[in-house]
């Protein structure tokens, strides 16, 4: 008789739940402080309520925003180089081909999108590859808006400060957008949540049907 171990899996190695779970701290800090920088000097004709953001002040709204960016940054190339030389990019967010992610929205919209605990659908791929392009930008362009005299090469490439500004602000809208949706995914299938904790799934969870799998 298979103990309950054996009838688990491992889909999520530990480095990935580490990292994964220290990016929503960092992120969460980020967004909060980044809304309080904002609001000292907006771009559009809108701020963010007081109770949304981080840090009760300009200077430790900018204090709170660069701890976090450098826990982001560190943490970030941490996982970069796991998901290069360990393949887990490779395995998880490839191939992405258009069909499958036209199969897969249609699914999503009518409900009947199938989850398999470990095994990302080219929605997933698709956001997951956003989102670390995002990052990118977000960083890329925090950089220049901190240091645009040292960086002056930088700020140029985005078309000057103001214009870093807003990509900026877009990129982290962009980021914002992905964790709403997130949650909302794992509020809808709440069984993906313990795996990202414990990393273990049950080898059966969200398998197809014989017929199916020879089908696909």
């Amino acid at each position: 008789m298979a103990t309950a171990d054996q009838t688990r899996r491992i889909i999520h190695p530990l480095l990935v739940r580490v990292a994964h779970w220290i990016n929503a701290f960092a992120i969460v800090c980020m967004v909060m402080s980044g809304w309080a920088i904002y609001n000292a000097s907006p771009l559009f004709g809108f701020d963010f309520p007081r109770w949304a953001t981080l840090g009760g002040w300009l200077g430790g709204a900018i204090a709170w925003h660069l701890a976090a960016m450098w826990l982001l940054v560190v943490n970030g190339l941490v996982y970069l180089g796991y998901g290069l030389l360990a393949g887990h990019f490779r395995r998880h967010f490839l191939p992405l081909r258009a069909r499958d992610l036209l199969r897969d929205v249609k699914d999503a919209l009518t409900f009947k999108l199938a989850h398999q605990p470990g095994i990302y659908n080219a929605v997933q791929r698709l956001m997951y590859i956003a989102v670390l392009l995002l990052g990118v930008l977000v960083v890329a362009s925090g950089l220049s808006i901190w240091k645009p005299v040292q960086l002056d090469s930088l700020v140029d490439l985005f078309g000057g400060y103001d214009v870093a500004r807003r990509v900026h602000f877009v990129a982290m809208a962009g980021i914002v957008a992905f964790v709403v949706v997130h949650l909302a995914l794992v509020l809808i299938v709440p069984s993906t949540l313990l795996p990202m904790l414990s990393g273990r799934a049950s080898r059966h969870a969200g398998k197809k049907p014989p017929k199916q799998e020879q089908q696909a």
